[in-house]
């Protein structure tokens, strides 16, 4: 039985698709209480836990869930002063997965 030979811009068998980064970002976006959090970011506003926590109604445990969850999808980036973790919107990151994202779409779809 001869198999046939897939287009040579085809991904290979066995190709992953996306990558863990582009993979962990669309995990991030999935929880609605992670999409609240990120409308605390607009504009490039840097919030604490405790800020996040505090104006999304969640205990700060809670909060620094969903924000490790988004620094890990690269949706937020952050910076620590003394003991204070600050969060902000990763502009970046979130373009870099994009792109990977377009790519893989234009190639699936």
């Amino acid at each position: 039985m001869d198999q046939a030979t897939p287009p040579a811009d085809a991904p290979t068998a066995g190709a992953t698709g996306l990558g863990p980064d582009t993979q962990e970002f669309l995990k991030a976006l999935g929880s609605p209480t992670r999409q609240r959090i990120m409308m605390l970011f607009a504009r490039g506003a840097e919030l604490s836990v405790g800020e996040v926590a505090e104006r999304t109604g969640i205990s700060q445990a809670t909060a620094s869930q969903q924000l490790i969850l988004l620094r890990r999808g690269r949706v937020v980036t952050s910076r620590r002063e003394g003991k204070t973790v600050y969060y902000r919107a990763d502009r970046d990151g979130t373009l870099a997965v994009l792109d990977e994202l377009q790519t893989y779409l234009r190639t699936c779809c």
